[in-house]
């Protein structure tokens, strides 16, 4: 029996960030995780922060900071339609460290004209791309 793959699309507004073949997805909804294999129902998601995986053909797993956009699958294919999806190496050290400063300093100061939710999601991604350099 041959390998199982499909194709995967990871598009966002100003570049095509990953087209390919893979033999498995796995990425953050806002239901939680998925793992997505060929022939996969049908169905669409939202894409919440968090490490994608893509599991190559060959058994090559390459990870990639995804921090939002919506998922469209298919039997064969997943596509992702992403607002930010960075690889590792794209990263900025120094701007991973000062989001990450800004953000605990807003959340702990709990002023009134602060944006909670906002601050916590800044400080999410921020620590989802310390995660992604740190490997």
């Amino acid at each position: 029996m041959a390998e199982e793959k499909m194709r995967l699309e990871i598009i966002m507004p100003e570049r095509i960030f990953y087209e390919g073949n893979a033999s498995m997805v796995e990425l953050a909804t806002t239901e939680g995780e998925i793992g997505v294999y060929p022939r996969h129902i049908p169905t669409t998601m939202i894409v919440a922060p968090g490490v994608l995986t893509i599991t190559q053909e060959d058994g090559t797993k390459r990870q990639a900071a995804l921090m939002s956009g919506f998922l469209e699958i298919t039997p064969d294919s997943v596509s992702i339609l992403a607002e930010v999806a960075e690889w590792p190496e794209e990263i900025d050290q120094e701007r991973v460290k000062r989001a990450k400063q800004r953000a605990q300093e807003r959340l702990k100061a709990k002023a009134a004209d602060i944006d909670l939710a906002r601050a916590e999601l800044a400080l999410k991604r921020a620590l989802i791309r310390e995660k992604m350099i740190q490997k």
